[in-house]
């Protein structure tokens, strides 16, 4: 698809008129059209609206050459963008509170997920025996990165049952093949990871799920409200400096979500990369079924959300436990706001 924008006259614009383009109104100009985004497991359907994005080339219609780096897990596309390799991550909204905790100011401009779709399960082969959260002390779970949400996930519901982090071990496993091998050859006990991964390891009967976040209904249950998952967020000083930017990569995701909400089982299978469904095209589709809820349907973040996440971090992060978070500080729907004027799928 070629870009495409248009002029319209002050009567049309009054009216209310839209064009047919991917946006309604006269693109500004952008102060930085090469963003650098990191992103930790894009294979993941975590993070399937920026593939979107990519694929469908939602960014270069906004204007935009995207570099997309991609990281074994959200904690090291972090150290990306604070080390300042990357302008923009693509990862958990909770991350923002992390950051804010150590006093550097990170902001989400646009939600891909409204669940965490991470999923905890046991090996049946390493722990045939297994009857609460409690028999996980001691075990090795494996997770996408040592400090990515995966992590922070399975260390709530450790808490939850009177576990600490240091009950167990966590090792970074990755996101797609490698943490299929880790589990089945018995390198770790259980494991915290995403669809398509623990699909497939439902399907050949390896794991027994023992918490899932997939749902909304699940995730509420888990967490005790809706919990904010994968987003766009960049520090603070660059969504000033860049604003025409920001919303040039708000509108492309914004696009991809509405196009999720339509798009068919074959629309999805030739979108995606091949090696995003592991050998298993049906695999891919059934995962997709379990989490296509948890996908958001505007960008926007729900209203309860970050307080769910901290409240998250506070059960077991000493961190975050003793500082102030201003909340505010850590998200804006006025990106999405603007984008859903004229944003067309």
């Amino acid at each position: 698809m070629q870009r495409r924008t248009f002029i319209a006259s002050g009567a049309a614009l009054a009216a209310g008129t839209l064009i047919d383009t991917p946006f309604a109104f006269a693109q500004a100009k952008l102060e930085h059209p090469k963003v650098s985004i990191a992103v930790g497991g894009k294979n993941l359907f975590y993070y399937l609206p920026l593939t979107i994005a990519e694929r469908r080339n939602y960014f270069k219609d906004e204007g935009l050459e995207i570099e997309i780096s991609d990281f074994a897990g959200g904690a090291k596309a972090l150290q990306a963008a604070v080390g300042g390799s990357a302008d923009v991550v693509s990862g958990a909204f909770e991350h923002t509170l992390l950051l804010q905790a150590k006093g550097q100011m990170f902001r989400e401009f646009v939600l891909q997920g409204r669940a965490p779709q991470i999923v905890l399960a046991v090996s049946k082969k390493a722990m045939p025996n297994y009857k609460g959260i409690a028999d996980l002390k001691g075990k090795k779970i494996g997770v996408t990165a040592p400090g990515s949400s995966t992590s922070i996930m399975a260390s709530f519901v450790l808490a939850k049952a009177g576990l600490t982090a240091s009950d167990v071990s966590f090792i970074g496993v990755g996101a797609g093949a490698g943490a299929v091998a880790a589990l089945q050859s018995g390198q770790i006990d259980a494991m915290a990871n995403l669809d398509p991964v623990m699909t497939k390891l439902e399907r050949s009967g390896d794991i027994r799920v023992i918490s899932d976040t997939r749902t909304l209904a699940d995730t509420r249950a888990v967490f005790g409200g809706d919990m904010p998952a994968g987003c766009l967020y960049a520090s603070q000083s660059f969504i000033t400096k860049n604003p025409n930017t920001t919303q040039a990569l708000t509108n492309a995701m914004v696009r991809a979500l509405k196009w999720l909400q339509t798009a068919t089982g074959k629309d999805l299978i030739s979108t995606v990369p091949e090696a995003y469904l592991l050998g298993d095209s049906s695999l891919y589709l059934d995962a997709w079924q379990h989490v296509k809820e948890a996908m958001s349907p505007d960008g926007l973040m729900p209203a309860n959300g970050p307080a769910t996440s901290l409240k998250t971090l506070q059960a077991f992060d000493e961190t975050v436990k003793s500082k102030p978070i201003d909340l505010s500080k850590t998200w804006t729907n006025d990106f999405v706001k603007k984008a859903l004027t004229s944003v067309k799928a």
